[in-house]
């Protein structure tokens, strides 16, 4: 018994610190950076930002880069976590997180290209397309890997709630998140007016997922610090 809880409490806090490192660098790097860079409909307007914020935009792919580093880390942390609610289980949901991790981590080629084109897309009009191009095909990746992890979600929720010694209705938050990730991913794949949608489905995902997660972080935290 006492090994079982000293080994719960040192993955817990590992994958806890992993878990803020992804929300550390996600929120960088997505919302400070790439939203405030990105102007979908005005190609110069974006080529302007990432002139005047060239090194903010370096830090975002470090940011990014460290989110794939701690995904990494959390598929093997979880695993662990998890293994003895059901060996192969625990297996197949850190390899849906290692396969999302890999998809993202591929998608970064995109953030390095656009760098490649910045010195020519000043003065021109095809390479500021480029660039926008360059940011689509970056989303677009991304978004089979949330396939992904929103599979990893949805069984990393039903371990949970089998665990016996992480609360239910974290599993059950999760669970969700999970689902909601799902949702999103295939409404934008399958329905040709997304965007009028596209608030509501933010929200079936944002909501679920922070939540969730989150809750699942401060968990961790507390159980893995707790002497």
């Amino acid at each position: 018994m006492n090994k079982l809880y000293f080994s719960i409490n040192q993955f817990a806090k590992i994958t806890g610190i992993g878990y803020l490192i992804i929300f550390i660098t996600g929120f960088f790097s997505n919302f400070f950076v790439l939203e405030n860079v990105i102007v979908w409909d005005k190609a110069e307007k974006t080529v302007q930002n990432l002139i005047h914020n060239e090194m903010l935009f370096r830090f975002g792919i470090i940011g990014f880069v460290l989110m794939v580093i701690a995904d990494l880390l959390l598929a093997w942390t979880l695993y662990y976590l998890l293994i003895k609610v059901n060996k192969s289980i625990s297996l197949l949901a850190a390899l849906f997180r290692i396969v999302n991790a890999a998809i993202f981590g591929f998608a970064l080629m995109y953030l390095l290209n656009v760098l490649n084109i910045l010195p020519d897309a000043e003065n021109s009009n095809q390479m500021g397309k480029e660039i926008i191009y360059a940011f689509t095909g970056f989303n677009n990746t991304w978004l089979i890997g949330l396939i992904f992890f929103g599979f990893h979600l949805i069984i990393l929720g039903y371990l949970i709630f089998k665990s016996g010694y992480i609360p239910k209705i974290l599993g059950v938050l999760l669970f969700i998140a999970g689902v909601g990730y799902l949702i999103d991913s295939f409404a934008i794949i399958l329905l040709p007016n997304y965007n009028d949608y596209k608030e509501t489905f933010m929200m079936i995902v944002l909501l679920p997922g922070i939540i969730g997660e989150l809750s699942f972080t401060i968990w961790l935290l507390a159980k893995g610090f707790n002497k």
